[in-house]
């Protein structure tokens, strides 16, 4: 399991990507991918999950987290490349109300 972060040239946009496993053992590298951000302060952020081969409740809640950080209700988070299992688990726990989902 990987996570690791890019920041966009302009440095407006953070991409979080996600590589294998999704759970409570990602949460302090899921954190130090967007508190330990050296150049500028996202607006944006985009969190890739093409490559996430599982997602369990833990991995909600830091998204949770991701977004009080990021703003609460302001925040521009969006979440991509989603399986169509993660994506009905998003619609289930009515993520898509608080994350832009693709």
């Amino acid at each position: 399991m990987a996570i690791s972060s890019s920041l966009s040239a302009d440095s407006k946009t953070l991409t979080i990507a996600v590589d294998g496993r999704f759970d409570a053992s990602s949460l302090d590298e899921f954190r130090k991918c967007y508190e330990d951000v050296s150049n500028g302060v996202p607006v944006r952020y985009n969190v890739d999950l093409k490559n996430a081969v599982y997602l369990d409740s833990s991995a909600l809640g830091m998204l949770l987290v991701l977004r009080d950080y990021a703003g609460g209700e302001t925040a521009q988070i969006t979440i991509t490349n989603c399986s169509p299992e993660v994506k009905k688990i998003f619609s289930i726990s009515s993520f898509e109300q608080l994350f832009t989902i693709q």
